[in-house]
């Protein structure tokens, strides 16, 4: 092997984390970092930084986190130095694409929803780091397998409002035999307030027409959950 071969092997070698597509190549995607792996989406650098030194900007905008990268819109993407519009609609539809990953692999498991806490453990990925709140609904065969899941309307920081009316079609839409409600709270606390008390006892009775049950309503902060089954509200309250 001759000298400058030898010195190219080396520059290739030490240069690999500054060219995340050719890492990812040889090493596979888990290899990389969370700044090599936006990079990629990222593709180009600025004439001071590289694609994994913008990552590492963007990174760090966000406190490190990747649901907080997930949950910045385009306007603010573009705010971070190298990020123009074409690269930030590319990351946002990655994010976006991961969600939607996520909730067909929840759809897809074979597992009859037995507990709050399966509930918590599917429904985690398509709320954790939202900084609004959602309202979803599980709709259940009568062994209690997911016929699937849909978000029926997004809200603010504190409340979101629950579509009765359209819960109730798309249940009978889905021959559902059951249904579990779930929302998230952002604050970090998932103790239900007297609205989620009242709105959950008129989605109840508006099931209880089509003969419909209303297994659950779980509500979701970052690493815990409230259920109102546990709770006996469901059974004794309405």
């Amino acid at each position: 092997m001759s000298a400058v071969t030898f010195v190219l092997m080396k520059m290739k070698e030490l240069c690999l984390d500054d060219r995340p597509r050719e890492k990812m190549l040889d090493k596979g995607p888990s290899a990389l970092s969370n700044a090599e792996l936006l990079a990629i989406m990222i593709r180009t650098g600025t004439g001071k930084m590289n694609a994994v030194d913008v990552a590492r900007t963007l990174l760090q905008k966000a406190d490190g986190r990747l649901n907080e990268v997930a949950d910045m819109s385009v306007e603010k993407l573009c705010s971070v130095c190298g990020i123009g519009p074409s690269k930030a609609v590319s990351i946002s539809a990655a994010f976006e694409l991961g969600r939607r990953c996520a909730l067909e692999m929840t759809v897809r498991e074979k597992v009859a929803v037995s507990s709050p806490k399966t509930v918590f453990r599917m429904m985690l990925p398509l709320l954790k780091g939202l900084d609004h709140e959602e309202c979803w609904v599980m709709f259940l065969n009568r062994a209690n397998y997911v016929l699937g899941k849909e978000r029926m309307s997004v809200g603010g920081l504190e409340s979101t409002v629950m579509d009765v009316k359209a819960i109730l079609r798309r249940a009978l839409d889905r021959k559902a035999a059951g249904v579990i409600l779930v929302h998230n709270h952002p604050s970090g606390s998932a103790l239900p307030g007297q609205a989620d008390i009242r709105q959950t006892g008129i989605l109840k009775k508006a099931l209880q027409t089509c003969e419909i049950s209303l297994i659950d309503h779980v509500v979701i902060a970052e690493d815990n959950w409230y259920s109102f089954a546990d709770e006996r509200l469901v059974t004794e309250k309405f």
